[in-house]
């Protein structure tokens, strides 16, 4: 306002002056003074009303705004002026602000109550180790409230080992909880221009343990499965057998009854000695022998080795990659033979070509043959649907694959019939 009756001064003293100097009645100059000096306090009251006042209005909502309180908006808010704009603005932004706030206050709800129902420990250290944050897994974990271990160090909450060494790996340790083994991720983040530290850890041991018995379970059901295949006709014929020698007088053509039996069960054994040797060589695959493999000679030998059908080669770049060349060798017989096995009778090719990309040696064996149904079966040990077939082929070779760090993938080929084996494999 000061500022104000100061801008109205010098019309004021002038019109004073001017006045008082004129030699007017005295009645006349008072009474023009009063209304000269009020209408003087009048202008400045009213621009101190315009100007000042929204000002000051302006400086509340922003310290409000940063004290976080996003309720209060300014009185006389427009777009005409430039006064009023302003006011429009901050009222504006008062209002996003307080629905990001909104917006936060949810969303660190719905992650605190994720984090609480997640059964996985999380801990925050800060940068001096001290404990800043942990969930209720993380107190199963421990064994202990969140309130006596909000604040400990690593060391006395038994986890200062986990600070250091790999941010990813595996370990067999005890905690409050018990003894398990665990996987455990840290990282790092900033707070406040500080250093914390974030350690998740997870129970591996019951799944595992679940993992095993499911394990099991398909193991006992394919053994019952193969076992009572052979059992139950031997002891059929044991039986028969004992019946036919127990006879008198023995019937005529006794021999050769006893004979058959003798060779049925001979060759039940046999079946089930057949079955028993695929199981172990399925369970007791050793460790590849790296050694320089070319991969144009690798295909051609066991390209060669096919001799039911002609197999082409559409020949790739020519590389050398670090594997078992018989391990190899034995995967490809096993994808050739089951290549040409399903293109039977059809008259379609079988062919092998591969590539390189992203450091991956990429093999493929492509037929044209009817192609597969229940591909999630397909590398499930002792499945079979061929008559003949021992159901270990497939397994045993993706097992090669991933011994020499690669993957195996088969799948019915798109826009075409019949379908393709994909070995990948590390050149290096």
């Amino acid at each position: 306002m000061g500022l104000a009756l100061l801008a109205g001064l010098p019309a004021v003293a002038t019109a004073l002056v001017l006045l008082w100097s004129g030699g007017y009645a005295a009645k006349l100059q008072w009474t023009l003074t009063v209304v000269i000096l009020t209408f003087w306090l009048g202008i400045a009251a009213l621009l101190r009303e315009y100007v000042v006042r929204p000002l000051q209005m302006l400086s509340n909502l922003l310290g409000a705004l940063r004290e976080g309180d996003y309720s209060i908006r300014a009185r006389g808010a427009g777009t005409d002026e430039a006064l009023e704009l302003a006011l429009h603005e901050a009222n504006t932004l008062a209002g996003t602000l307080r629905e990001q706030r909104l917006g936060a206050v949810e969303a660190t709800a719905l992650l605190d109550e994720v984090m609480a129902e997640i059964d996985v420990a999380v801990f925050a250290f800060d940068d001096e180790n001290r404990l800043q944050f942990v969930n209720r897994a993380g107190e199963r974990l421990l064994a202990a409230p969140a309130g006596g271990l909000i604040g400990a160090t690593a060391a006395e909450t038994g986890l200062d080992f986990l600070l250091e060494g790999p941010s990813h790996r595996l370990v067999d340790a005890a905690f409050g909880i018990g003894p398990g083994r665990w996987e455990v991720h840290r990282s790092s983040f900033r707070q406040e221009g500080f250093r914390h530290s974030l350690l998740v850890i997870s129970d591996l041991s019951r799944t595992l343990r679940e993992e095993e018995r499911q394990a099991w379970k398909r193991l006992v059901g394919v053994l019952r499965h193969e076992i009572n295949n052979s059992l139950a006709p031997i002891k059929s014929l044991a039986a028969s057998l004992t019946d036919l020698l127990a006879r008198r007088p023995p019937p005529v053509d006794r021999e050769a009854d006893l004979s058959t039996g003798l060779d049925i069960i001979g060759e039940r054994a046999e079946a089930l000695s057949r079955f028993m040797a695929s199981y172990t060589r399925l369970t007791q695959l050793p460790e590849p022998e790296l050694q320089p493999v070319e991969v144009t000679e690798l295909v051609r030998r066991a390209v060669e080795l096919e001799t039911r059908r002609e197999v082409g080669i559409e020949s790739g770049p020519a590389i050398t990659i670090s594997a078992d060349s018989d391990q190899l060798s034995q995967l490809l017989i096993n994808l050739l033979r089951n290549a040409v096995d399903a293109v039977g009778e059809t008259g379609g090719r079988v062919w092998v070509t591969w590539q390189t990309t992203d450091a991956y040696l990429n093999l493929r064996v492509v037929d044209e043959g009817l192609g597969v149904s229940g591909t999630a079966n397909l590398f499930v040990p002792f499945y079979t649907t061929k008559p003949d077939g021992s159901g270990i082929g497939l397994a045993l070779s993706r097992q090669i694959a991933e011994a020499h760090g690669g993957t195996l993938v088969l799948q019915n080929r798109t826009g075409a019939p019949g379908c393709e084996a994909i070995l990948r494999l590390p050149l290096t």
